[in-house]
């Protein structure tokens, strides 16, 4: 398996470790889909791609359809993509991913958990040498796959050729551009992959060694983060604990 696999796997729990909150952000993330490109899945690539996620997460049908209703109400909250990037204790990085509609509130809540664990929050972009950005899209296998083939297909796209493969799921994880977000769905589609549900990521490129004692606190810390409905993902450079 990839680093960028085994760093995911090690931080996966944690980031959506709640269901409640779990629907919570994936809703959001709906509603900015629906806003951007209307209410119908077979019309709007990135809320396909949304939903084939929120399965993956066991996200209910009902939860799914009431989301995008929602979204198209009058009344809702237009939420903001924001990130906040700064260290953490024992000088471990950390970016916090969030969809607000108050940034202001936001912002103070990132701050005042930096502020509580002795923390600095930076300015945006401050880590961005610590850390890859990369979209990532996982789909069903289909009997025969040719990887190689795939990939060379994809590599217009900056798709990476180091994949992960799930036995247990029969899925595929592949690794690309940001920027080719679109295009990258579109081609898997067109392959005719099913449920080819995409999201964006960081992954360190500079691991950081901690004492289980650091390792308690950090995890403290990104907990706390996690608590705020507005933030999505917390990422860190610390080195995943060793199973």
């Amino acid at each position: 398996m990839g680093r960028a696999f085994e760093y995911r796997k090690a931080t996966k729990l944690k980031r959506w470790g709640h269901m409640a909150k779990t629907f919570t952000r994936l809703g959001k993330q709906i509603a900015i889909a629906v806003k951007a490109g209307g209410p119908e899945p077979e019309n709007n690539p990135t809320l396909r791609s949304i939903i084939a996620v929120c399965k993956r997460e066991n996200m209910p049908k009902d939860n799914i359809e009431r989301a995008i209703k929602n979204a198209q109400g009058k009344d809702q909250s237009d939420y903001k993509g924001m990130t906040y990037e700064g260290y953490g204790p024992y000088g471990v990085a950390i970016f916090v991913d969030t969809l607000t509609d108050n940034t202001t509130r936001t912002v103070a809540d990132v701050r005042s958990v930096f502020n509580k664990f002795s923390g600095n929050l930076g300015t945006t972009g401050s880590l961005a040498f610590l850390f890859d950005h990369k979209c990532v899209f996982t789909f069903k296998k289909k009997d025969g796959l040719d990887m190689e083939e795939l990939i060379l297909d994809l590599i217009d796209y900056n798709v990476e050729d180091e994949y992960d493969e799930d036995p247990e799921e029969g899925t595929i994880t592949i690794y690309g551009d940001p920027k080719s977000y679109s295009l990258i769905q579109k081609h898997l589609e067109e392959c005719g992959f099913e449920d080819v549900g995409g999201e964006f990521t960081y992954v360190p490129n500079d691991l950081k060694d901690v004492t289980p004692e650091q390792r308690e606190t950090i995890d403290k810390m990104v907990e706390r983060l996690e608590e705020f409905d507005d933030v999505q993902n917390v990422y860190t450079n610390m080195k995943p604990e060793e199973e």
